[in-house]
This record gives structure tokens, C-alpha cells and sequence, in this order.
């Protein structure tokens, strides 16, 4: 059975949401320490120390662009990048196997991420709205 045009174009857009809003998440842990997480400037993570900041960083205004849809693409293939980079330096020396050596959620976002990088941002998004836009001048 084939999913209708409408429902695809839905859950293409609530994957990206739900995707940013896990990731932005994140980063707020990181660079807040909110959300029971260990960062903020009292826990001694600096925004722009390596790699704890600039991760942060990244999660925390990364997932916010892929959250709203915006310049998803650029984003997106950003964001994979530092996803296999965080599964390949910390997680793939403990172990071969993500379930073991606690990479799961790296290599999941970065899929998830490569997705969006080819798939785009797609409906409810800013990305559409501009697009849109444009093409009715």
C-alpha cells in the first residue's frame, strides 16, 4: 500500500522538527547546563572550548535552524559531519558496535542528518516559505 503524497510530505516535516528539537537539546545540556545536563560556564565548558563548546555550539544553533527549516541542507550536512566525527573519535574506539560502545544516537542523528542533507527541509519550514515566495514574483 502507497502512503499519499500529503501524509509523506508530513512526516518528512515532522522528522525534521522532532529531529532539531532532540538536538538542540543537546547542545543545551552542553552549553547551559540545562536539561540535567553538565555544561554552562559554572561547570568550567566554555562556549568555544574544544571539543565540549564547539559541540554545543553546534547542537545547540544547529538544531534550531533544522528545527524552523532554515538553510536546512547546509545545516544538515554540517551537522552529519559532526556526528560521525563524534561516533568515530569517542564511541568507535570502546567497540565496534554502536549499542555497545554507547554511539547509537551519533550514528542515528547522523542519518537522520543525511536525510535532511538530500531530502531537504520540506513542508513547514522556512526553507519552503522562501522558496515559495520567490517563485510568485
Amino acid at each position: 500500500m502507497k502512503a499519499p503524497d500529503g501524509c509523506k510530505s508530513t512526516t518528512h516535516a515532522a522528522l525534521r522538527i522532532v529531529t532539531g528539537l532532540m538536538f538542540w537539546q543537546h547542545g543545551a545540556q552542553k552549553l547551559f547546563g540545562w536539561l540535567g545536563g553538565v555544561g554552562g560556564t559554572g561547570a568550567g565548558v566554555g562556549w568555544f572550548t574544544w571539543p565540549v563548546g564547539i559541540a554545543g555550539i553546534l547542537e545547540f544553533f544547529g538544531g534550531i535552524l533544522i528545527l524552523i527549516g532554515f538553510k536546512t541542507r547546509s545545516v544538515a550536512f554540517i551537522l552529519a559531519g559532526q556526528m560521525a566525527v563524534a561516533f568515530w573519535w569517542r564511541h568507535f574506539p570502546q567497540g565496534f558496535w554502536p549499542i555497545q560502545n554507547g554511539g547509537e544516537r551519533s550514528v542515528l542523528f547522523c542519518f537522520l542528518f543525511l536525510f535532511l542533507w538530500t531530502a531537504g527541509a520540506g513542508k513547514w519550514s522556512l526553507d519552503d516559505m522562501m522558496a515559495r515566495g520567490s517563485s510568485t514574483e
